[in-house]
């Protein structure tokens, strides 16, 4: 398949993707929200004179983990490793725009996918269905998506960056409200107590101290963190 044919199919697979059914709170902005997903689809063989069943609909169930939303800067991303280089262009161009200390929220996420059933009716009434269901048992961080069946995992992209997109704000005045935003030598508040946090955990061996010093390097701060970061090793 040729890449023009590709971004035509997933444009369609996105404009065709609906929330029908999004979670009732938004993301946490401190801890991991945890949200189980139901996508429903039109098969792919619907079309398809096979003798099967004409009124039938695919319904995907997994989970989504959004960890806690992490305070980043320019400088910060520009440090990541994978990036193209249209990426990196563009992260130099934010830091011209903003300065490479404006703050910014990097979120994460992990897909369980849990299975995979085919359910009799058209996809608007099985829709309809597992939201009364849900309505009625008040499971407020569970989502119906009507999606794509062959691209099903594009419809789910499109569900996270809808989610991501309408908590981020929310998540962002929280944050500044704490004083979490605030800047010290080029890194938030948030990053310094991460950083703590970090560091304490290496102390402890639960975590990996290479860990603690590829974030140290990320942020530019290993030389103010250095005495620290050797003291892990100290007695050991």
């Amino acid at each position: 398949m040729q890449d023009r044919e590709r971004d035509a199919r997933i444009e369609d697979a996105v404009r065709n993707t609906h929330v029908v059914r999004p979670p009732q709170q938004a993301l946490a902005t401190f801890g991991q929200t945890i949200i189980k997903y139901h996508l429903i689809s039109r098969p792919v063989y619907a079309d398809l004179d096979i003798g099967g069943p004409k009124d039938e609909t695919v319904v995907r169930d997994g989970v989504v983990r959004a960890e806690r939303p992490q305070v980043v800067t320019p400088y910060y991303l520009s440090r990541l490793e994978g990036f193209s280089d249209n990426a990196s262009r563009y992260l130099q161009y934010l830091m011209r725009e903003y300065g490479p200390a404006a703050p910014g929220l990097l979120y994460t996420y992990r897909n369980e996918h849990a299975g995979t059933n085919f359910v009799s009716g058209r996809a608007e009434e099985v829709a309809a269905r597992i939201m009364d269901s849900l309505d009625r048992e008040k499971r407020a961080l569970e989502a119906v998506i009507h999606g794509v069946d062959d691209l099903w995992d594009v419809s789910l992209m499109k569900f996270i960056f809808e989610l991501t997109n309408s908590s981020a704000r929310s998540n962002f005045n929280e944050l500044r409200s704490m004083g979490l935003l605030e800047s010290k030598g080029g890194v938030p508040e948030d990053a310094r107590r991460r950083i703590e946090s970090m560091l304490e955990q290496a102390r402890r061996g639960e975590l990996d101290p290479s860990v603690v010093h590829r974030e140290l390097e990320r942020w530019g701060v290993f030389d103010e963190y250095e005495d620290r970061f050797l003291g892990l090793f100290r007695g050991r």
